[in-house]
This record gives C-alpha cells, structure tokens and sequence, in this order.
C-alpha cells in the first residue's frame, strides 16, 4: 500500500493500472515539492582516498550496489549505501524506520520487479511487526524513453504497481524519476540530472534517522571487485537461476560482500572479441540503452571486460564465477578477498 504525506494515495480495493498510479504520483504536490528539494541538494561525489589501507587511516564504511545487484544493510555497521551509472534505470531505496534496516536496489527490467521487491523485504519488513516503511524513494532514472514502450516508463509503471499490491505500508517520500530527473541539450536529447544516490544514515546509534542524497561514485568506491560484478551483470542474463531476480551480493549479518555465482559460457568471449573492435560510438550504440546519457568512463569500463573475458580461454577451469567470491570488511573500513 502506498502512502504520500501520512496519508493512503490510492484504495487498497482499487484496481487502477501502474501506468494511472504512476502519473498520480508524478503530479502530487508533496512529491514534487520533494523532488525539487532532493535537486536542489549538491551532489555527494564518493571516492576511497589514496592513503586508505594505511596504518592509521580509516575510510568510510560504504556499501556499493551495481546494475541489477541489492543490498540490505545494518546501519550498526554501515555508514552509507548507494549505487550509480542509472539512466534508463532505478535506483530504489527502502527502509524500516523502527529498525533503520535499509536495503537498494538498482533495477533494470520490470521482469525482477516482483521478486526483486520480495528479495529486498525480505530482511527489511519484519513479520512479527506492523510493516511500515519509510524512505521509500525512487531516483535516478532519464526520460529519454517516456513512452509506454520505451525502457524507463514500463519499469516505473511496474515498481508502482508491486509497491500498491503489497499489504506492507510504503511512505513514498522521493521520486526524481522520468520527467523529473530530465535536461535536454541543444540536440534534444535527454539526460539524467542525477544518475545516482546515496543512502547516509545519519547516526549508528539512533538507527531511524538518515537521509537521500545525490551523489557519484568513482572507480575507487565501485568495490570490492568491480570486474567481476560487472561482467555477471551481464552474463546472468544466460543463467536461468537467475531469471526475475536481483543478483545477491552482500551478507547484511556480518557485514560482508558474498558475490554469488552465475554460469559462463565460451560465447561471451566470443562476442567480447567483436565488440572490443569496435570504435567507442558503436560501443556506446550496441552496450547502452542512453547511448546519449552514459558517463565519461562507459566505454572504458566496458572495454576493461570485454579485455578481462578475452584474457579467461579456459573458462571452465580460470573464470571466477563459478563459486562465491567473499569479502570481508577490514580494520580500516576497505575489503579484503577470502
């Protein structure tokens, strides 16, 4: 069920679309007021000094999310929570304001909306208590494809819809997506205003607190492993297990990243040989659903897998997606591989 300003936006009986839900929410005043005071917050740019790992030096204590992955996270031992690299995506963030658990998600497709919302209650929603859920906050995605048939529209549709159907109560409390999220250069093409957020809780003692900043991360934050995400972003797409789902990433208990395993097959190296022949504009044409939109460093990090597919031949035995890859948090705040 969902609310806006303390109150039901729409009757838990009613049985209008995602799509009419959507543009209601697009248009309430309360949202739009939000909306314009989350774009009027400057951008958090997010980056792992070069000292970190030093003897002394501490860093903050962040968790990243990429496309298709989540994360529910203790704010007992999490100082932030965020993704990025959103254009015709959505970064979503949910939390339970008696305990403060947190969990994002970066969604690409409505086809995981519906387990994916399930997987990202799932350690948030406490049954044994009334499920009530603030923070419930969409950004970060462009409108260069408003249209029903386009990528970002049916997408928002779906969240809505899921988020109406379910018996939880969600306090919508951003929504900078689509039209709202929007520039336009001289050309007429479309661009995120924001393409990422991050989750910053305000206190570890007082865990109901914290707040949705815009913000960027930078190679250096996009950890642990960083590669090896990326390109399961990609390859689960042939991996049946993971049909409808978000990719798992994170132990919440013990604060520690469990990247779980997807299969492989010899036909990504293959095709990463054709593409990394291409010049960046054709890169940006067949890898990019905004071509327009991406950010400086797309190509290259696309490149950067298609190298580290081409350089695995023996897959079978040498790729490192066939098992979880673990990581714990170390004494200064970075991660360490088990």
């Amino acid at each position: 069920m969902i609310f806006v300003g303390g109150s039901p936006l729409f009757s838990s009986s009613s049985s209008s679309q995602g799509s009419e839900n959507l543009q209601a929410l697009l248009e309430h005043p309360v949202l739009i007021s939000a909306t314009d005071s989350f774009k009027a917050i400057p951008e958090r740019k997010i980056s792992v000094p070069e000292g970190s790992g030093l003897e002394g030096s501490t860093q903050i204590k962040h968790v990243y999310i990429f496309q298709r992955e989540y994360a529910t996270v203790d704010p007992a031992l999490v100082e932030l929570v965020g993704t990025d690299e959103a254009t015709t995506c959505v970064g979503l963030v949910i939390r339970n304001q008696k305990t403060g658990m947190t969990s994002v998600a970066h969604m690409d497709s409505p086809e995981i909306v519906d387990f994916g919302l399930a997987q990202m209650l799932s350690l948030v929603a406490d049954p044994r208590l009334d499920a009530e859920l603030d923070h419930c906050s969409g950004i970060s995605v462009s409108d260069r494809h408003i249209e029903p048939e386009g990528y970002s529209f049916p997408l928002c549709s779906k969240i809505v819809e899921v988020l109406h159907k379910r018996q939880e109560i969600f306090h919508i409390q951003t929504l900078c997506i689509l039209g709202h999220n929007t520039r336009r250069d001289s050309d007429g093409n479309t661009y995120p205003i924001f393409n990422g957020f991050v989750f910053l809780f305000t206190s570890q003692v007082e865990t109901s607190t914290g707040s949705v900043k815009p913000a960027t991360f930078d190679r250096s934050s996009r950890c642990p492993d960083e590669i090896v995400r990326r390109i399961r972003v990609t390859v689960s797409c042939g991996d049946p297990s993971w049909n409808g789902k978000l990719l798992e990433t994170y132990d919440t208990h013990i604060d520690r990243f469990q990247i779980a395993p997807c299969s492989w097959v010899p036909y990504w190296r293959r095709h990463a040989f054709i593409l990394q022949k291409l010049s960046d504009p054709e890169i940006l044409l067949k890898c990019s659903t905004s071509p327009y939109a991406e950010g400086p460093d797309f190509v290259d990090n696309e490149r950067r897998v298609f190298d580290y597919l081409i350089q695995h031949p023996n897959w079978k035995d040498t790729f490192p997606m066939r098992k979880p890859r673990i990581f714990h948090r170390s004494a200064d705040g970075g991660w360490i591989k088990c």
